[in-house]
């Protein structure tokens, strides 16, 4: 039984392939994706094994790693002190014809990340747009700036245009996600300035297109080891998450399940804070070419 819980925020700075393993459409190596929204998604299993990996590094004990996630070494059978769940989509870039792009996000991602909050302690206090197909809600700020975002009233997202409805609900819930899924500090002052003006919301059928079509594709060439140019017929596409996309994850902690436990409930997750909260981790495949980079932000209730 999990005694503590948290919600985990995470924060793409670079591209991030988290792999599905198989391929069923054009894609060679599509990222990870819920079956019923079909919206990218982080598995719980990459998250924690990502963690433990640089869990040293991050600050966390070494001497507790085996503790808190589990035996490594085969010989003693028993479940470690945490565990994290599948990390879902809140926010996703979208390109638009002002300011460069915007955070979408539609109610149905709102109303799940609302959920996971309230049952890791925290209450958001969210109101909830409901918002219909060619329509979108945004901050008043938005739409009244200094820079504005609308052209007579309409949002331009890539090739598609929306009628604009300044909403001060959409303002708050802005605010609340600048000030606790974004990193603090002068580098992100930027985002969360963007995100309290640029935060749109649209339908779920509309925000569902552009999660599942505007994600980034990367082409890649396989290189012959022996003549260190391009294998004939070698060309792959590679799906990536792309930057400044935010998730939401469940973070669970109980005591060390071993016969003399030294670590209750709440050591644990104060391990998982020290090691965590706002740290940038290293998640999926593609290392070594900058992909996979993330900020964690821990909120607890």
């Amino acid at each position: 039984m999990y005694e503590r819980t948290a919600a985990v925020f995470l924060y793409c700075v670079s591209p991030v392939h988290m792999g599905a393993g198989s391929a069923t459409g054009v894609i060679d190596n599509p990222i990870q994706r819920e079956c019923h929204t079909h919206h990218p998604s982080f598995a719980g299993s990459g998250i924690k094994g990502a963690v433990r990996h640089g869990f040293a590094q991050l600050g966390g004990d070494a001497a507790k790693i085996d503790a808190i996630f589990g035996p490594s070494n085969g010989e003693e059978h028993r479940a470690g002190a945490v565990s994290f769940g599948d990390a879902q989509l809140v926010l996703f870039p979208v390109r638009a014809a002002r300011q460069g792009f915007v955070y979408a996000t539609c109610p149905q991602a709102l109303a799940r990340a609302e959920r996971l909050l309230r049952l890791t302690g925290t209450d958001s206090g969210w109101s909830l747009p409901q918002v219909e197909d060619g329509h979108c809600r945004l901050p008043i700020a938005g739409a009244e700036g200094n820079t504005p975002l609308l052209d007579d009233g309409k949002l331009n997202l890539e090739v598609f245009q929306y009628q604009a409805e300044p909403d001060a609900a959409v303002g708050a819930v802005a605010d609340w996600l600048a000030d606790r899924a974004l990193p603090p500090g002068t580098a992100y002052d930027y985002f969360r300035d963007k995100l309290r003006r640029h935060l749109v919301v649209l339908s779920d059928t509309e925000f569902g297109y552009f999660a599942r079509n505007a994600t980034l594709v990367e082409p890649h060439v396989r290189i012959n080891e022996k003549t260190g140019t391009a294998d004939g017929g070698g060309l792959f596409y590679t799906e990536n998450l792309p930057p400044e996309s935010l998730l939401l994850a469940p973070l669970m902690a109980s005591a060390e399940h071993s016969d003399h436990p030294s670590l209750d409930a709440a050591a644990v997750m104060s391990q998982m804070r020290t090691a965590l909260h706002e740290s940038l981790i290293q998640l999926g495949g593609d290392a070594t070419t900058g992909r996979g980079l993330v900020t964690v932000n821990l909120v607890e209730g």
